[in-house]
């Protein structure tokens, strides 16, 4: 199906899409270009192909495209920048891992298996935190708080 459309004509507007990452335009533009191919579902899908494609440019300034690819790998994403460069793009956008500790000691040989417990607990109230997107400290902390209690009242 040919639409008259030339995507050559459209380079430099396609180009303008990724250096400022307008998702409005690009989704517009590809429409445009090229209504014989699937539409990009939504501003998220389309947000997410334009850092893709940003990391795999060739054309565009290597900050961006750093910047891109500590985007979508914070994001959980595979990013398209070469091998070569990631460490250089990974020192200019570092990021930042966050971590909880969970620790519980035995007081007597007896009180052993109350600690394991208590400690699997805990942990679990992490893990049930971060898969709910929570991460603020002060709520894992109640959280892991709260689940200690309970093993300790023997719920």
């Amino acid at each position: 199906m040919s639409t008259g459309v030339n995507p050559r004509t459209h380079a430099a507007e396609f180009r303008r899409c990724l250096l400022e990452v307008d998702v409005r335009a690009a989704r517009a533009l590809w429409k445009y270009v090229h209504p014989e191919l699937p539409e990009l579902e939504n501003d998220e899908v389309t947000l997410v192909t334009l850092h893709m494609a940003r990391t795999g440019a060739k054309s565009i300034p290597f900050k961006l495209r750093a910047w891109s690819h500590s985007w979508l790998t914070e994001h959980g994403l595979e990013s398209n920048l070469p091998d070569n460069l990631r460490p250089r793009a990974e020192r200019m956008y570092s990021r930042i891992v966050t971590a909880v500790g969970v620790s519980v000691m035995a007081m007597s040989e007896s009180s052993k298996d109350l600690a394991v417990a208590i400690e699997k607990a805990m942990s679990d109230a992490v893990l049930e935190c971060y898969a709910e997107g929570k991460t603020d400290p002060e709520v894992v902390k109640a959280r892991m708080q709260a689940a200690r209690e309970k093993i300790m009242k023997g719920d």
